[in-house]
């Protein structure tokens, strides 16, 4: 398998930046005297930043590349996570949420060009065989950006004089990346191209692209399905620390509950992708997975309810992950197969523009439906205010996970447009190569 320019740990970097405040939450709550509702927008300004910027991302990334679209983000990335420092840098500052929150902001406008990008990645660098593989690395960078968050932000953060040091160490990372970026990166395309798709481009202008995926509906059901898995894992991850501590869990073991989420998911894609490659079975397992996802999603929305339940929660993160994630690299693959000739940036990217715009709704929702309650004995929770009461919120999350799921398994069918297409292209080529055959039998009066 091939290694490309676009592999860089871009999408590590960007997660890392959006979920850092997410694992402390109650203490920097505490720390600049924010409420709850004000973290949450920390995380949430991600979601609602890439709907519009998600659209110049697309066009970024079909019309100008992967290099430039690289370069950028990076940039962006460090600029952000150096903003955000600057309440701690800078003497006198009278609104430090303010410096937050727009660090955040550059950080978000960087992210779209990170999660658009495996699916175009995958189709110019990587055959036909290897290109579910190819697009589970690139989309795995960003879980793993997370679970650096989860075990990084509470070893680092043990009381609120730490929190300057935390937001100094997440800026190395980005520092680095937009030095390797910058100037390392020579080209977005490789030498040799690894596929008749890539030989022959036929992607849609971008407009006559996104009427086109408008008009699919094969495309329009799997992009409100998975958008709206995007939606609740998001906001699973943002949420998380808030939901267990009100149950008396430690900072520590929601971070572990999140890491287990992430490398049981990246294990779980590992296999579903090298599966797929081989098999072509994308719409079986991208159904399966969702319901696989639901049935845990609705345990999890039991379970976090209940005290001293430290295994069933570590095993039911860690299953979450198994089957949510596995899915996401093998339904971008999907939504490319069923919207060709569209070009992959556009086909990748509006599902996840839809998925942060309902993320940002389901976050909304989730948090609207927690009521205030006397503080029990056992709750953790040190932002400082009454903890929230998660149940209903819990249980909304886990029936439209399930409502997503029963949508996609009975209105979703598709032929795998793109692979008919290659398969045309390289019998056409192989046509075009072939040597005309010649009678090379001696003529009867010939023989002596």
């Amino acid at each position: 398998m091939r290694l490309t320019p676009a592999m860089s740990p871009r999408g590590l970097v960007c997660s890392q930046l959006w979920l850092s405040f997410a694992p402390v939450a109650d203490m920097i709550a505490h720390h600049f005297l924010l409420s709850t509702e004000q973290i949450n927008w920390l995380s949430r300004v991600y979601l609602v930043v890439s709907i519009p910027s998600g659209v110049v991302a697309i066009w970024v990334l079909d019309s100008v590349g992967l290099r430039w679209a690289t370069i950028v983000c990076a940039w962006l990335n460090f600029a952000g996570s150096v903003f955000r420092t600057l309440p701690f840098m800078v003497g006198g500052i009278q609104d430090p949420f303010a410096f937050l929150m727009g660090g955040q902001s550059l950080c978000a406008l960087a992210q779209t060009l990170v999660i658009f990008s495996p699916a175009k990645l995958a189709a110019l660098w990587f055959p036909e065989h290897q290109r579910a593989t190819a697009n589970m690395i690139g989309t795995m960078s960003n879980p793993l950006g997370i679970l650096v968050a989860n075990l990084l932000s509470p070893a680092l953060v043990k009381k609120e004089e730490d929190i300057p040091m935390m937001l100094g160490i997440y800026i190395i990372p980005a520092g680095i990346t937009c030095l390797l970026a910058t100037a390392c990166l020579l080209e977005s395309v490789p030498p040799t191209p690894p596929s008749a798709r890539a030989i022959h481009s036929t992607s849609e202008k971008f407009l006559d692209g996104l009427k086109l995926l408008l008009c699919n509906r094969a495309y329009v059901v799997l992009a409100v399905c998975f958008g709206g898995g995007i939606g609740i894992f998001s906001s699973f991850s943002a949420l998380l620390e808030q939901v267990l501590c009100v149950r008396g869990y430690s900072n520590e073991f929601i971070g572990l509950c999140g890491a287990l989420f992430i490398v049981f998911g990246v294990l779980g894609a590992l296999v579903l992708s090298l599966y797929v490659d081989r098999t072509k079975l994308f719409t079986e397992a991208v159904k399966i997975g969702f319901c696989l996802t639901s049935v845990v999603c609705v345990a999890f929305a039991l379970v976090s309810q209940l005290q001293g339940q430290t295994l069933a929660l570590a095993a039911i993160c860690s299953l979450l992950g198994l089957f949510g994630f596995a899915v996401a690299p093998i339904a971008m693959e999907l939504a490319v197969e069923c919207s060709f000739p569209v070009g992959e940036g556009a086909a990748a990217g509006l599902i996840f523009v839809l998925g942060q715009a309902e993320g940002v709704l389901i976050m909304v929702l989730l948090t609207a439906l927690t009521v205030r309650r006397a503080e029990p004995s056992v709750s953790t929770c040190q932002d400082g205010q009454g903890p929230l009461d998660w149940q209903v919120s819990m249980l909304l999350m886990a029936g439209l996970c399930t409502l997503f799921s029963c949508f996609l398994v009975l209105f979703f069918h598709t032929p795998y447009r793109r692979l008919q297409a290659e398969a045309s292209a390289s019998c056409s080529i192989q046509e075009d190569m072939s040597p005309v055959t010649v009678d090379r039998e001696p003529h009867p009066a010939a023989t002596p």
